[in-house]
This record gives C-alpha cells, sequence and structure tokens, in this order.
C-alpha cells in the first residue's frame, strides 16, 4: 500500500516517514529531498529549481510534478510514503493526474493531528543539518555529542529562519489555511485517515501502521 503523509509542520511527518522506510522497506518521495538530490547532481531539473529558489521564487506544481514523475519510474513496484506533496488543491489535481497517467495508486492520505502549542514546542526547539537534511530537536533528539550531525558529522546545524518563534506562528496559519480545503479534498475521496500525532513517536507509529492492515 502506498501513503500519502500531510500534516502540519512539526507534525513528525519525516519521524514516521524513516520508521516506515527501516520498518517496512517503502520509498521515502520527499519533495525536500528531490529538490536537494536534483540540485546536487546538477539535472536540468535541478537547474530550473535552484533558479527558482535563488530568486525566493517557490518552484512551480508542473516542475514538482516532473520530479515526482522521476521517482515514480524507478520505483519498480516498492511501496512509497508521498511527504511534503501536494500541498494544495491544484497539486492534488495535478498528482491524481500523474497518477491515472503512471497507472500507481495511493490509497491513503494519512493526517497528523497535532494541537498548535505543541507544534510551536516542536518547531522552535528544531534544528537541521545544512549538509544532508538530517533533522533534530534541542530536547528530544539533540546531537550525540552536542556539535556534529550524526547522520554525515557536519558542524553546520542552524535552526530555519522558518523555525524562529516569531514566524511558527504565520506559518502554522497560512498552512491551516490551505490545508483545510485539501483535507476536504480527500474527504470527499474516502481517502483521508485522521491520525493523532501527539505522544512518543513509537505510538504514533503503531496508530499509522494500523492503517496498513
Amino acid at each position: 500500500m502506498n501513503l500519502l503523509l500531510f500534516g502540519p509542520p512539526g507534525a513528525g511527518k519525516g519521524t514516521q516517514s524513516a520508521f516506515l522506510v527501516e520498518d517496512l522497506k517503502m520509498r521515502h518521495i520527499s519533495t525536500g529531498d528531490m529538490f536537494r538530490g536534483h540540485i546536487k547532481n546538477k539535472t536540468q531539473l535541478g537547474v530550473e529549481v535552484k533558479g527558482y529558489l535563488d530568486q525566493g521564487k517557490l518552484v512551480p506544481d508542473d516542475v514538482t510534478v516532473r520530479m515526482v514523475e522521476e521517482e515514480f519510474k524507478g520505483l519498480a513496484g516498492k511501496q512509497f510514503i508521498l511527504d511534503g506533496f501536494p500541498r494544495t488543491i491544484a497539486q492534488a489535481e495535478a498528482l491524481d493526474k500523474l497518477l491515472k497517467k503512471t497507472g500507481v495508486t495511493v490509497e491513503k492520505a494519512v493526517f497528523l493531528v497535532v494541537p498548535q502549542q505543541l507544534l510551536i514546542d516542536r518547531l522552535s526547539g528544531r534544528r537541521v543539518c545544512r549538509n544532508c537534511g538530517a533533522t533534530y530537536h534541542v530536547e528530544a533528539k539533540p546531537l550525540r555529542d552536542g556539535k556534529h550531525c550524526d547522520n554525515c558529522g557536519s558542524e553546520d546545524i542552524y535552526q530555519r529562519n522558518d523555525d524562529r518563534p516569531e514566524a511558527i506562528g504565520t506559518r502554522l496559519e497560512e498552512y491551516e489555511a490551505n490545508t483545510k480545503p485539501l483535507k476536504d479534498y480527500f474527504k470527499k475521496q474516502g481517502r483521508l485517515f485522521e491520525v493523532d500525532g501527539t505522544g512518543e513517536v513509537t505510538e504514533v507509529y503503531k496508530r499509522i501502521k494500523k492503517l496498513l492492515v
């Protein structure tokens, strides 16, 4: 079964995706990882993406869809989690067209439900490795040695500007405005499943895994 995993910033999508990849050997398809990979490898799509990002612009939906299509071609029947896309109705409609074109199916859209104050606490403590994209939290998941990335050893660990307290409230409000229609879209299709994203990460994972049975 293929899943679309979504939820507000700080809901734990990356953490839960990692569990699914390790436990069920699913493929994690993340738009952020795709952007970084194509830019690093200097592909034609990567050059396009870098051009938009360097100008401070959002990557157009058609470019993102082409990247997702490339990922689908390399699946070879492997189950996957789609993380970070779609984020709007327009993107959801574009994804449905791509699924129809490629014959790939996404059976369930899983939304992680987390109270806003907990999201703020999670986001304000989040730190990211600039080199490999690994994420940490100053309390819940600190660096093992307090300085280097556990994954790649880089010292370039930083706090994203949009994870600073003054930016988080606006960010969550914007997400909610865009996501409510998206939830309604999947609900009408009978694909929406809401999962409690609070508590221990292993407990959250158990809730998600039940949907796969």
